[in-house]
Parts: structure tokens; sequence; C-alpha cells
């Protein structure tokens, strides 16, 4: 599985809103410059957020952006799916709509066990969970698994 620049930089960005501390906006120069992130890039990621309903904009010398409701009510595959789209697919196609033939027929319940998991763990993680340090257990489990931390 890869994660986009596109959908790194936009669950980034969401996490600074949701670290914010008091109610007013963030600009989006503020968000890019905290999270290394280009400008121009983000602000496109951010229109398509605010499309998303994940997060509002305001305009004017006090403006700027905000969640649109808590972070502990937003997941980490909320984002995603709305600037990236599906969080598994292939060739662009969701698993539920591809057939295999022969000895790759096997291979479709893989895929659908692979999304399964991605969304077990995507959809269980809120933007308060990770802005906090406070990853559900069974998140933190797997990443104490031999070979977590390492590539083959």
């Amino acid at each position: 599985m890869r994660i986009s620049a596109r959908a790194d930089y936009a669950v980034r960005a969401a996490l600074q809103l949701a670290a914010s501390r008091d109610d007013l906006p963030l600009k989006a120069e503020a968000i890019a410059d905290a999270q290394d992130i280009p400008h121009k890039f983000l602000e496109s990621i951010l229109n398509d957020m605010r499309r998303g309903g994940l997060i509002l904009s305001q305009r004017g010398g006090n403006g700027g952006y905000r969640l649109a409701k808590p972070a502990e009510s937003i997941s980490i595959a909320d984002v995603i799916r709305v600037v990236d789209g599906p969080l598994v697919s292939v060739r662009g196609v969701r698993p539920p709509d591809l057939s295999y033939t022969g000895p790759a027929q096997s291979l479709l319940p893989l895929w659908i066990a692979l999304r399964s998991n991605v969304r077990e763990i995507l959809e269980g993680v809120s933007l308060a969970d990770v802005a906090s340090a406070q990853l559900p257990a069974e998140v933190s489990a797997l990443t104490d698994a031999p070979g977590a931390w390492t590539n083959p």
C-alpha cells in the first residue's frame, strides 16, 4: 500500500488543526510552515477537505481554517478518502468490482482482506488520537511486531 504525498499532507494539515488550542482559525501559510508542506499544494488539499466537510474556512483578516467537527470524530480514513478516494484499490478499481480466473481466483479475497485490515486501522484512529500521541492499544501493538520498523 502506498500513501500519496497528498494524503500525507492532508493528514498532517488536519493534525495541525486538531492540535490548535484556541478556537481561532489557522491560516494556510501557518499550516504549511508548521508542517513543511508546499503552500500552493496545501491550498488545493484544504479546498478538497472543505468540500468534503472536514474543515471550515473563514475569509478576512482573522480568517483561516478549522476542523468542521471535533477531532475525536474525524478518522484518519476520513481525511484520506476526501483527498485520495478509496483506501484500497487495485489499478484504480475497488476490490469488490474485480474478478479473477484460474490460479489468480483467490487473489480477490486477499485484496478484500487487505482492505478490511487497512480500514480497521485507519477508521479506528482519530485525529485526536494521533494529535495527543494516544494511539489505540491494538494499533500500538502492531508497531511492536518483529520487523515492523524494517524494510524487507
